[in-house]
């Protein structure tokens, strides 16, 4: 029995290594099909990263999907059930490294796209995909610089569906319409490193710093609102000590990460910061990495249209989140456009023997052709 038209792409776009940043040829793969429903593609090729835009249509609303070819490392390929770059079916799922995040998401919206075409050549709107090889790296070459390209030439995106795995139990069970901020600082504690014997005669940089982080770790920066948790703080990584018992180490080296909601900015938080160290007369240097700001796509048009969707395929009720990490959709929705996270079950993201359900897979395309339907009613 032949596979499906989706687990084909599927299979063959796992099969290519597409390491981060490396596309490994999956966006040419693709090109060839969207150029065959009438698409225009656009390669922007970025330092070391390959993105592709493709558009259908001129007019508004422009409906994007945007998606990244990239994987994240295997791990130890022997603890697989099959080797990670060769999909293999097992009791209804798709093993494979990519399975879930995030080519099926990738399979399900071009093979969604065809079918949808194929029943309406004269749609209203536009239609693009806006792809990536560089989300799960450094994600300065990819998403955000191609967001810069189409903003410099006015080029508006109206809707966007990110194919991220955001499910948890069933494909649809859960939309993402927004994502808490991130935030890391890298603080250096220094003080004067010197024999413990003599301690009139040192600065002990943990001893220094434990007040000031104690009360970091205490405070309450918001009561988030009706779409986000309250800011969460998290140290990350403490290093420091020479590796004598008889030494003060000169300096720590302290990680932390705030995932923050709307009630706060990130000048708000690295003023509330160093206001803490300063009032304990902790000496630092603190290197702060924006990572991205909240955002949050209030139900509208792009929540409808998916929503019902997804009630019309699986039965299932969806439920709106701001929960998880971040994405490339903290890229897109600053623009203006309607944005959604919406794809398979996250269960196995990363992990060794990531999979995803062949049946879920197979109601993505149907909810993603559907979606498209609801949002670009046909002349």
């Amino acid at each position: 029995m032949s596979d499906s038209p989706v687990l084909a792409l599927l299979k063959d776009l796992i099969s290519r290594p597409s390491l981060t940043p490396h596309d490994a040829g999956c966006q040419p793969l693709l090109i060839k099909r969207l150029e065959k429903i009438g698409f225009t593609c656009e390669v922007m090729e970025f330092e070391d990263t390959l993105n592709l835009w493709a558009r259908r249509g001129s007019e508004r609303p422009l409906m994007c999907f945007a998606g990244h070819t990239d994987v994240v490392p295997t791990g130890p390929e022997h603890l697989w059930k099959c080797p990670p770059f060769e999909p293999t079916v097992i009791d209804g799922y798709l093993y494979g490294r990519g399975a879930a995040d995030m080519k099926s998401g990738l399979a399900a919206f071009m093979v969604g796209l065809e079918q949808f075409i194929e029943k309406h050549q004269d749609h209203t709107g536009s239609i693009a995909l806006l792809i990536t090889s560089d989300e799960e790296g450094p994600f300065i070459n990819g998403t955000t610089r191609v967001i810069d390209t189409l903003e410099a030439r006015n080029e508006k995106i109206d809707y966007c569906i990110v194919g991220e795995p955001s499910s948890t139990d069933h494909v649809g069970d859960t939309i993402k319409n927004g994502r808490r901020g991130s935030l890391t600082a890298d603080l250096t504690i220094n003080g004067v490193q010197g024999h413990v014997a003599y301690p009139h005669l040192v600065k002990n940089p943990i001893h220094n710093c434990m007040a000031a982080l104690a009360e970091l770790t205490a405070t309450t920066w918001d009561s988030g609102n009706e779409y986000f948790p309250p800011t969460s703080f998290q140290i990350t990584n403490f290093n420091s000590g020479t590796g004598a018992s008889n030494v003060v180490p000169a300096q720590a080296s302290i990680q932390c990460n705030f995932r923050y909601s709307t009630e706060l900015t990130a000048d708000q938080i690295t003023a509330r910061v160093e206001q803490v160290l300063n009032s304990h007369g902790v000496k630092y240097d603190v290197k702060w990495t924006y990572n991205g700001s909240p955002f949050i796509t209030q139900p509208g048009s792009l929540t409808d249209a998916a929503s019902k969707a997804i009630k019309t395929i699986t039965g299932l009720t969806t439920e709106l989140s701001t929960s998880g990490g971040t994405s490339d959709a903290r890229f897109i929705a600053p623009t203006g456009a309607q944005v959604v996270e919406l794809g398979p079950s996250n269960k196995t993201i990363h992990k060794i023997n990531e999979s995803v359900n062949i049946d879920d897979l197979e109601s993505l395309v149907d909810i993603y052709a559907l979606t498209l339907e609801n949002l670009l009613a046909c002349k």
